[in-house]
């Protein structure tokens, strides 16, 4: 008889930071500037070690966060899988270029591994107050993609998860983990060719003198040439036309950023992460994201087991809200549940989705320390 032997997959025990290495490398990252800074450093050393041996990979330390950003917008431009890491005073220092990212539709990763508190805050704790900064820390009216992770498996997925919306929908992407998430140690499987549908970005078909580098299209993406590949198109943070030269012209104005936000908002659905936890019958919903959603997941389950009707929501995608799971859950539950290492930032979407509708109870926590089961526990049993 002949015996078939199956291949074992590659299995290793990685923080979550270096999950988000696997991942990027996995969706086709070329390209890696950064500056180290706690609790995010993992990954830049991961990818100094690792990036270099990749094909055509590119790694940079930069001056600073400001120079990071820079570097990765350029290479996006020049046709590369960009991306960079930071925590919350590096992420401050980055949102003038992410907003510049945002309006000259560059794709490419920010992985912000949030810690504790505002300024130098709590380095080495875990926080999540960078929340709403990941989706309006940039001046001005601007679409943008926030993920999340729960653990490290996650890590992995939603990095590529990143890349792939970066690249299909031409826009910048956070994806947001905290402390412990970053610094949980798991297994994974690791990645190989073909486990994940990988995305890149359009490219033009037409003749270089036909191209538009901003025109409408039917999915509203326009393609995206490389720099020096024949296209010529010009790039500025200003308003611009459908050839990207600046334009203060109130009808090519509105067509511009109303196509930049309906070239997400077309696809809403797509962009949509959330995991539903004995939701179907539930009464009393937790809606949760990062580390506080593994408590969550644990009070739930031990709220079942005494009796109550609990549920879970986790969210992996924060923007655009999923606002269709949150209120169609809401209208059939008493109670809503909101955990937070913030004094509510999410909360404040879940009762903007809510409109009066059901009860929301929000639990903080902004001393360094986890929302444990319990604390959640109390709530919903």
């Amino acid at each position: 008889m002949t015996q078939h032997l199956r291949k074992k997959r590659r299995e290793a025990f990685v923080l979550g930071n270096e999950a988000v290495v696997e991942g990027a490398l996995a969706a086709g990252c070329s390209f890696y500037a950064g500056y180290p800074i706690t609790p995010s450093t993992e990954i830049m050393e991961t990818m100094a070690r690792r990036l270099p041996l990749a094909p055509d990979g590119v790694f940079i330390q930069m001056e600073d966060e400001i120079a990071s950003m820079g570097a990765i917008i350029g290479a996006s431009l020049a046709g590369r899988k960009a991306m960079t890491a930071t925590s919350g005073p590096g992420f401050s220092l980055m949102q003038e270029q992410i907003g510049y990212a945002a309006m000259t539709e560059t794709p490419l990763v920010i992985v912000d591994v949030m810690r504790g508190g505002a300024s130098t805050g709590l380095p080495t704790s875990p926080g999540q107050g960078d929340v709403q900064q990941a989706r309006w820390g940039a001046h001005g009216d601007h679409p943008i993609i926030v993920l999340s992770a729960t653990d490290v498996p996650q890590c992995l997925e939603m990095t590529v998860a990143a890349f792939n919306f970066a690249e299909k929908y031409r826009t910048p992407v956070v994806l947001l983990l905290d402390e412990i998430t970053a610094h949980t140690r798991e297994k994974i499987t690791l990645p190989e060719p073909g486990d994940f549908e990988i995305f890149s970005r359009l490219v033009p078909t037409m003749p270089p003198e036909w191209y538009k580098p901003y025109e409408e299209t039917l999915r509203g993406v326009p393609p995206m040439p490389p720099v020096g590949s024949g296209y010529r198109f010009h790039v500025t943070g200003l308003t611009h036309d459908l050839l990207g030269f600046p334009t203060s012209r109130p009808e090519e104005v509105r067509a511009l950023v109303e196509r930049q936000f309906r070239k997400i908002d077309r696809f809403f659905q797509d962009v949509q992460l959330v995991e539903h936890v004995d939701t179907a019958d539930a009464e009393v919903l937790v809606v949760a994201y990062g580390c506080v959603a593994r408590s969550a997941r644990l009070a739930v389950k031990q709220a079942r087991e005494a009796g109550a009707k609990a549920g879970l929501l986790v969210l992996n995608t924060l923007f655009p809200f999923p606002r269709s799971h949150v209120e169609k859950l809401m209208r059939t539950c008493r109670l809503v549940v909101v955990p937070e290492l913030n004094v509510g930032q999410i909360s404040r979407e879940v009762k903007r989705v809510n409109e009066g509708y059901t009860a929301v109870r929000t639990i903080n926590r902004i001393d360094g320390q986890i929302i444990t089961p319990s604390q959640i526990f109390k709530e919903i049993a």
